[in-house]
């Protein structure tokens, strides 16, 4: 197991490895990733959060050494690896689609790394049923693997790099986006317990927030080449960094209303909030534009008409079990709410809201005020 840290790291495909940025050099426009700092301590669940496109991979690639970084450095408990082969490294990735060798068993692909670097045979076959037992494959052992299902086609894979004994750490690149809806949580389960139960340093890359808030114990959420946030997923769920934090996570994502501030209140143009001094004090010189968040679950909402509360139109209702998510609408703004599931409600019928200020999140520009 290792320690590992990104060091200032920027990557362009079109450069050359330098020490530092060109002159001229614009990050915002030339580069998929842009002055990465992050550490993912020793034996830690970890994962890269964010949308197609937003440097997820690349950064995966450059850990192993698939790729090495226009600037800055990779670090493994200190030692500077940066242009070591991703052999040297020592490293488990494991790719969105499965890598076996269809034709042999998976006895047999599981034992290949171990029979490469010479391991006698009956030490081959006590690792092999070890790592088969850790991850369910002892049934189909003797089965071709190109008969096996996807997804234990990626347990096979991941059992190829936790057979070895020097693997330092455990790369997931998207590693459930061709397993059958059905097998997912089963495998996402399995790969956690893995990890627990071998303690190793493991990296999982995700566009879906529901694998990564899952998975992991630190989530880095990244966005243009970014990092926007790091934390545990309670942390980016309660206490958001930027708009974008709060919307991209939950489930519906966060309420954003557009909005600003006078005579002691937020003005929404339709109707306005008061705020307490506390709120006060964090707003004063901060900007004449505010974004309000709030997330769904927060919104208290009424089928009867409450003083002080606003009326807000129903449009939609959707039912998803233990509660009902209903999309608000007033004079073209549009929020989510949620209301337990016996409440009475339609879309089109009349409702009245109120947002408790102890949830409010109140942004300017990209950054968190109160």
């Amino acid at each position: 197991m290792a320690t590992i840290e990104l060091k200032n790291i920027s990557h362009n495909y079109y450069m050359r490895r330098c020490d530092t940025l060109p002159a001229g050099s614009d990050t915002d426009t030339d580069f998929v990733v842009r002055d990465m700092n992050l550490v993912w301590e020793e034996g830690s669940a970890n994962a890269l959060l964010g949308p197609s496109g937003c440097g997820k991979t690349t950064i995966l690639n450059i850990i192993s050494g698939l790729l090495q970084p226009t600037v800055g450095k990779i670090l493994y408990d200190g030692r500077d690896v940066t242009e070591q082969t991703p052999e040297k490294r020592h490293i488990a990735q494991v790719f969105q689609f499965p890598v076996v060798y269809d034709t042999i068993s998976v006895y047999r692909n599981l034992a290949f790394p171990l029979k490469n670097a010479g391991i006698p045979k009956n030490e081959i076959k006590r690792k092999v049923e070890e790592i088969a037992e850790i991850l369910d494959l002892t049934e189909v052992l003797n089965i071709s693997a190109g008969r096996i299902s996807q997804a234990n086609k990626q347990k096979v894979s991941l059992g190829r790099g936790i057979i070895r004994e020097d693997t330092v750490a455990i790369l997931f690149d998207e590693p459930l986006t061709v397993i059958d809806p059905k097998e997912k949580y089963i495998l996402r389960r399995k790969i956690r317990e893995v990890q627990k139960r071998l303690n190793i340093t493991t990296i999982y890359v995700t566009h879906d927030q529901h694998e990564a808030l899952t998975f992991a114990n630190q989530v880095t959420v990244i966005k243009d080449g970014r990092i926007i946030q790091t934390g545990s997923p309670q942390d980016l769920h309660a206490e958001p960094a930027s708009p974008f934090i709060g919307y991209f996570i939950g489930s519906p994502g966060m309420n954003l209303l557009d909005c600003s501030y006078h005579d002691d209140s937020l003005d929404f143009g339709e109707f306005t909030l008061p705020l307490s001094d506390k709120v006060k004090a964090t707003l004063n010189g901060s900007g004449p534009r505010y974004q309000l968040g709030i997330r769904p679950e927060f919104i208290l909402t009424s089928i009867e008409p409450k003083e002080d509360w606003i009326p807000w139109t129903a449009e939609l209702v959707e039912n998803v079990g233990s509660y009902k998510v209903i999309t608000l609408s007033s004079d073209g703004i549009k929020i989510k709410s949620r209301a337990h599931e016996h409440m009475k409600i339609n879309s089109g019928d009349r409702v009245w809201i109120d947002f408790p200020e102890k949830h409010y999140k109140i942004f300017c520009g990209e950054r968190r005020v109160y």
